[in-house]
C-alpha cells in the first residue's frame, strides 16, 4: 500500500498546472466556459481556474494572474487601460474571444505549449523552401537550427510562435537519399506525415516522448 500511494504522490508532482483567471460578461457564460475547459486536463497538465467573475478585466485579476502564474481569458470583455499597464510590466497573458469554442482553442493552446516544454527536445530546423512533389506530395527544404532532426521521433511545426501541428516525420532525407538523423548545420529536405501546409520560415522541433 505505502508503494501505491507514493507512486501517485509522484504523478501528481510530476504533473503541470495551468492557472486561469476567467472574467465574462455574463455569470452564465463564465460557468458555461469553465465547464468546458474541465475536459482539457491531462495527465501531465491540469487546468485550473483560480478566479472567475463578470465585469471588465482589471488590476486586481491581472495582479492575481501574475502571482499564481495564470493566463487571463476575457470572454466578451476586455481589459481596463490600468490592467493593460499592469499586464505588460508584470508579463501577464490576457486572451479574448466572443465565442467559447475560440476561448477553448486559446487554453488548449497553452496546454499544448506546456506538454512541449516537459518532451525532450532532440534538435530543431528551419523551412527554408517548400515543394510539392507528385504522387509524393508536400517536402519542406530545411536547415538543422540546433541538436539533431531525428527521422524516428515525433515533430511539431511552430509558426509565429504558436503550434501548428504535431505529427511524426514521414521521411528525412539528405541528398536524396534517406537518412536517420541530421545535425546541426546540415541541409535536408523533410515530409511530415498527414500534414501540408508548411511555410517558409516555420521552425520544426523533433523531440521524444
Amino acid at each position: 500500500m505505502p508503494s501505491d500511494l507514493s507512486t501517485v504522490t509522484r504523478q501528481l508532482l510530476a504533473r503541470a498546472t495551468l492557472n486561469l483567471v476567467i472574467k465574462g460578461d455574463l455569470i452564465g457564460s463564465v460557468l458555461a466556459l469553465s465547464d468546458s475547459l474541465d475536459p482539457l486536463s491531462t495527465a501531465e497538465v491540469r487546468v485550473q481556474v483560480i478566479h472567475q467573475g463578470v465585469g471588465a478585466i482589471n488590476e486586481s485579476d491581472v495582479l492575481l494572474a501574475s502571482a499564481g502564474g495564470a493566463l487571463v481569458i476575457g470572454f466578451r470583455v476586455g481589459p481596463t487601460r490600468e490592467a493593460v499597464r499592469v499586464a505588460e510590466s508584470e508579463d501577464v497573458d490576457i486572451r479574448l474571444s466572443n465565442v467559447i469554442d475560440e476561448a477553448v482553442e486559446e487554453v488548449k493552446s497553452a496546454v499544448e505549449k506546456l506538454l512541449a516544454e516537459r518532451k525532450p527536445m532532440l534538435g530543431t530546423a528551419e523551412v527554408r523552401d517548400v515543394f510539392r512533389v507528385p504522387r509524393v506530395g508536400e517536402v519542406a527544404g530545411c536547415l538543422v537550427t540546433s541538436g539533431v532532426l531525428d527521422g524516428q521521433s515525433r515533430i511539431r511545426v511552430i509558426r509565429d510562435g504558436r503550434q501548428v501541428y504535431e505529427g511524426e516525420v514521414g521521411s528525412l532525407r539528405r541528398f536524396k537519399e534517406d537518412v536517420r538523423e541530421v545535425r546541426e548545420g546540415l541541409e535536408c529536405s523533410v515530409m511530415i506525415t498527414r500534414f501540408q501546409g508548411l511555410k517558409a520560415g516555420d521552425v520544426l522541433e523533433c523531440y521524444r516522448l
